[in-house]
């Protein structure tokens, strides 16, 4: 098993027929969901699955935190859209990656996240920090 981080291909072509609306006040609900090592996720993931998902602990709950969208834009000649950080609070949890998924649509995929390792929370605050919403960082780039 392992998780490979990337841009979900079917999340590409539904791009292309507007399945997915980014917009901050009246756009879709985006959620991420956090995994064990024990999962398989990788390009090809097309809907979120509880396969692996990390045990509820704390704020954590099946299916993941909701995240807030950072309003899409350009940077040079690049499309970004971020999300801001999110925290599970009072959480003992060991994820070795996540995905972001569209819950308005069929929990459909968006991106798997790779953490590199396995990251852990005990009884404390498990935090997931996006980079930079720039056309070099954000975690989803059209270039």
């Amino acid at each position: 098993m392992a998780i490979t981080q990337a841009v979900c291909t079917s999340f590409k072509q539904e791009l292309l027929v507007g399945t997915h609306n980014f917009t901050v006040t009246s756009g879709d609900t985006f959620k991420i969901a956090l995994y064990t090592s024990s999962a398989s996720l990788d390009a090809t993931a097309t809907a979120y699955s509880s396969t692996n998902e990390v045990s509820n602990s704390g704020t954590y709950t099946a299916t993941g935190g909701t995240l807030v969208s950072v309003t899409p834009t350009t940077s040079g000649t690049t499309a970004i859209c971020d999300f801001a950080d999110i925290s599970f609070t009072s959480a003992t949890i060991t994820a070795r990656g996540a995905l972001i998924f569209n819950s308005s649509d069929s929990n459909k995929a968006i991106a798997v996240l790779d953490f590199g390792g396995d990251k852990t929370s005990t009884s404390g605050t498990f935090t997931i920090q996006f980079p930079a919403a720039d056309a070099s960082n954000a975690i989803l780039r059209l270039a």
